[in-house]
């Protein structure tokens, strides 16, 4: 199994650890420290040796920090863990607070008068620090680089993850990497900078057409990159990790020890491009130490990293038809073991082993989310021992899951009934639906951003009088990250929208201690073909489905459908049996005909 059951963290291991931090705190002058979930390279997701928020706290979220204080720490979530948070840490000694809702500016004002905050200046961002800066001006409340006080008293932590680094086929990807330098070289160019330090995991593979195995589930290898204004490119990562890449990387890609990382930015030329959201204060502090010029900039692989080429689209819809498969075998095999007693790991195995029946899987994208009955609540629920579940009569199960395969990355949600699902629970589900008709349906007009397109998936909710407590889509990575950037369908995201685009499609509705709903695609952002009447000027975009695997029709209220919506769900489910069908043996094959019948 790819996936492992024990719990990797317990309430009741955080108030020795913020005492001994605490300790620590005190022994450095401070009257608080930060401690954020990241890693140096400031990407989503981190090796088990950086997880210090899981190790202080408990919580093993993918997103949120703590605040520690001499009597009081925070920690700050998003929706997405506010059911989450209360059960993984000890609510006496540690205070879950909303976030964004929240933010730690106004929370220290409000519960320090004044003082000085430690943080580790390659844990944080360069805007994240500068952002919590202004906010605290003038309240008497200055930030302090620190160093990493919870390393110093982690005494059984991890060492670094060494995976071995492979090279990516050209053929997949659709550009060599000496294409993709190029390109960016030219964009320096143009910009008057001399060099761009990548710190992203993914943006380097990308980059080099390069995967690795440092993250779990995250085929990404850490390290750090300076991209020069004439496509060459100092690679500082561990040799151990490159052992056979001479060939593939060439003689314009120069790997050298992490441990020159710093030195080599004293010895540039500026201007250096950085990108404040992804770049470690201890970066910056490097540049500004050696008076090299700083030019402030994105990350200049994260848009053409997410405009997928046509050989990345090609592969990733062959990857999620197998992948379709698979989860097709599994839907067969889960309605006829629904009923018999089976536990959420029993769901979570099954499915993975489907998975596997593909010969292609290398990894699971994520975590499988089965949560049934209450745990669908808990949006990133995932099963451990001693939270296992049997699945019962009248439960509402919950299944997001994706792969790992060389040629695309792969994140589906169905929600499944156990039995005969109520009424309420069908309703709540058809107004989930309805979203995720609607957006896989919508055109709209070139430049427009998810801020704009994310409302449409929460009407039919909110005209019921609900909502969900997430984004409604994020990026995917063509074998990259299954979160991935800038993209994104949220009211955060300014990110024009544009052809090649990958994003998720997940309208979700959750009730704490009852039930939860999520209705999840993949959709490949594309050109809108012109329409009769419409205006030939304006450039219109539209949504491509990549997924396809059966919505449950058990819990779909058809008279709540509009008549276009039913025939967007008939459509659906006869492009599921026409493209899944073939792949499935006799027995799955019949079951999908009744699965994707016409409503």
């Amino acid at each position: 199994m790819l996936q492992e059951f024990d719990a990797t963290s317990r309430p009741e291991q955080g108030p020795p650890r913020l005492a001994a931090l605490r300790e620590a705190m005190a022994r450095a002058g401070l009257d608080g420290y930060l401690v954020p979930r990241a890693d140096a390279y400031q990407g989503e997701y981190v090796a088990p040796r950086d997880d210090r928020l899981a190790w202080l706290t408990g919580f093993t979220g993918s997103a949120g920090f703590c605040v520690v204080l001499r009597d009081l720490a925070g920690v700050f979530v998003d929706g997405r863990y506010r059911v989450q948070v209360k059960d993984q840490v000890d609510t006496g000694h540690f205070t879950p607070v909303d976030w964004p809702e929240t933010r730690p500016g106004p929370w220290l004002r409000e519960h320090l008068a004044r003082g000085r905050i430690g943080f580790d200046p390659w844990l944080h961002t360069v805007g994240e620090i500068d952002k919590l800066t202004a906010a605290l001006e003038g309240a008497g409340i200055t930030l302090v680089p620190a160093g990493n006080l919870v390393d110093a008293i982690w005494t059984d932590q991890p060492g670094p993850p060494m995976a071995p680094v492979r090279a990516h086929p050209d053929d997949l990807a659709g550009a060599s990497h000496a294409d993709k330098r190029a390109n960016l070289a030219e964009t320096l160019r143009a910009a008057g900078q001399r060099a761009a330090v990548i710190t992203l995991p993914d943006s380097l593979c990308w980059l080099l057409n390069i995967r690795g195995g440092d993250i779990p589930r995250n085929p990404v290898a850490h390290g750090f990159a300076v991209l020069h204004d004439d496509g060459r490119v100092d690679l500082f990562m561990a040799g151990d990790k490159l052992g056979g890449l001479d060939d593939h990387l060439g003689p314009e890609v120069r790997p050298q020890p992490p441990e020159r990382f710093l030195a080599a930015l004293a010895g540039l030329s500026g201007p250096v491009r950085l990108d404040r959201d992804s770049a470690p204060v201890a970066v910056a502090e490097a540049l500004r130490t050696a008076e090299v010029e700083i030019t402030w900039g994105g990350d200049p692989c994260a848009l053409p990293k997410a405009r997928k080429t046509g050989a990345e689209i090609t592969a990733t819809r062959e990857a999620h038809l197998r992948d379709g498969a698979a989860v097709c075998a599994f839907l067969h095999w889960f309605d006829e073991w629904a009923g018999t007693g089976i536990t959420e790991i029993d769901v979570v195995t099954e499915l993975e082993n489907c998975r596997r029946a593909t010969g292609a899987l290398l990894d699971i994208s994520f975590d499988t989310i089965a949560g049934s009955g209450p745990h669908g609540a808990v949006i990133h629920y995932r099963v451990t021992h001693d939270t296992d579940r049997t699945l019962t009569e009248g439960d509402l199960l919950v299944l997001d899951s994706g792969g790992q395969y060389r040629d695309g990355t792969t994140d589906i949600t169905r929600t499944l009934p156990v039995g005969t699902p109520g009424e309420a629970e069908r309703a709540a589900f058809t107004r989930v639906l309805k979203g995720m008709i609607a957006v896989s349906r919508l055109r709209w007009p070139q430049g427009l951003a998810g801020q704009h397109l994310e409302s449409i998936g929460r009407v039919p909710l909110w005209q019921a009088g609900q909502d969900f407590d997430h984004g409604l889509g994020h990026g995917v990575g063509a074998y990259l990250c299954v979160h991935e950037g800038p993209q994104r369908l949220s009211r955060l995201s300014d990110v024009p929208l544009e052809p090649g685009m990958i994003l998720s499609n997940e309208p979700g509705y959750y009730r704490e201690g009852a039930f939860g709903i999520r209705i999840e695609n993949l959709v490949v952002v594309e050109e809108a073909p012109p329409l009769p009447g419409g205006d030939a000027h304006r450039a219109m975009l539209r949504f491509s489905t990549l997924t396809y695997a059966p919505i449950d029709r058990r819990l779909i209220v058809a008279e709540m459908l509009t008549g276009e919506e039913r025939a967007w769900i008939d459509a659906y489910h006869a492009t599921c049996r026409e493209k899944i069908g073939p792949r499935l043996d006799k027995a799955a094959q019949l079951w999908l005909d009744r699965a994707t019948a016409p409503l």
